[in-house]
């Protein structure tokens, strides 16, 4: 066996192909991590400093990354679904969650993103994009158990299409040559904001403290709106009635003050001095609701980077 492989190699080199003995080292002993080096207090740390008023959101995320990765046989696959209003982090989150997790990052071959409106634009085309999608998953969690799925705007996604992939959410699907489980799949949506949002303005309305919100506030509004809406990408989805989500993480809408904290941020990483009069400026610009009140930013910290360019 052992000189089996050494042939290989010699092979792959002579053909200037040795590129691909990785791979096959993976697929033979499913020993490979593919680049999976998860830092979780570099992550714990970064949603802290810059991440604004999402305390669910990182108490929820750290704690279920830290059980799936000290975990040598997981059950799963660990299944994430982001939820809130535009502007409030779930992008930039995802995005951190690759920084710290793989170690090429964003650059990771093991990190794959697939976009509705980029990848399965025509509803007419679902059934192809159904099997297209079927193989690419399977396809890429044979090369590497320690892929990252990232499903952006799942309340545009076609519904239906994403249940084809529920088997590999699961715990009795096969992948040959991959131990499946230790994959990761992060679903995010704007859908079950509007709920979420009820529920900080009550608290706020109650005189109560933002960080008293628990999961069991909103999860239930969230879970109730995602299966009320039909054009969701998981309407009427096997995900949802096979109970296949991990962890539903809420972002909460954004004060006034943590739009201050992202434009110190914004101005910090443009290497310009963090004027206040330029700060309150920008902030005292967005858009608030409810509008005689002024309580959470309609957009969040989306628009910020534009507006202190403006005001420049």
């Amino acid at each position: 066996m052992a000189g089996g492989l050494v042939l290989l190699f010699l092979l792959l080199v002579g053909t200037g192909r040795c590129w691909e003995l990785p791979a096959f080292h993976c697929n033979l002993y499913n020993s490979c991590e593919c680049g999976f080096r998860p830092d979780l207090n570099a992550l714990d740390c970064d949603l802290s400093r810059n991440v604004f008023g999402q305390h669910l959101a990182r108490e929820q995320l750290v704690k279920a990354l830290k059980v799936f990765v000290a975990t040598d046989r997981p059950s799963k696959p660990l299944v994430l679904s982001f939820h809130g209003w535009s502007g409030t982090g779930k992008t930039f989150v995802s995005s951190l969650l690759v920084k710290h997790l793989y170690r090429d990052g964003n650059r990771s071959p093991y990190v794959h993103r697939f976009s509705p409106i980029l990848h399965f634009p025509h509803a007419q085309n679902v059934n192809q994009y159904k099997e297209d999608l079927k193989q690419w998953i399977q396809g890429n969690l044979t090369a590497c158990s320690r892929s990252m799925f990232l499903f952006e705007e799942m309340d545009k996604m076609h519904p239906g299409l994403i249940d084809v992939i529920a088997p590999f959410l699961g715990s009795s699907w096969v992948v040959f040559g991959s131990n499946y489980k230790k994959a990761i799949f992060v679903f995010v949506s704007n859908s079950g904001g509007e709920a979420i949002n009820n529920v900080a303005l009550n608290f706020w309305r109650g005189h109560k403290d933002r960080e008293e919100i628990q999961l069991s506030d909103v999860v239930p509004a969230i879970t109730k709106a995602v299966v009320a809406d039909q054009e969701h990408g998981f309407w009427q989805s096997e995900i949802i009635e096979q109970n296949l989500i991990d962890v539903i993480v809420p972002f909460l809408p954004l004060r006034p003050n943590h739009v201050r904290y992202c434009v110190r941020s914004e101005l910090e990483q443009m290497g310009l001095a963090s004027e206040e009069d330029l700060v309150h400026s920008v902030t005292d610009s967005l858009v608030y609701f409810p509008e005689d009140e002024r309580v959470f930013s309609s957009t969040g910290c989306k628009t910020v980077a534009f507006r202190i360019n403006y005001y420049l």
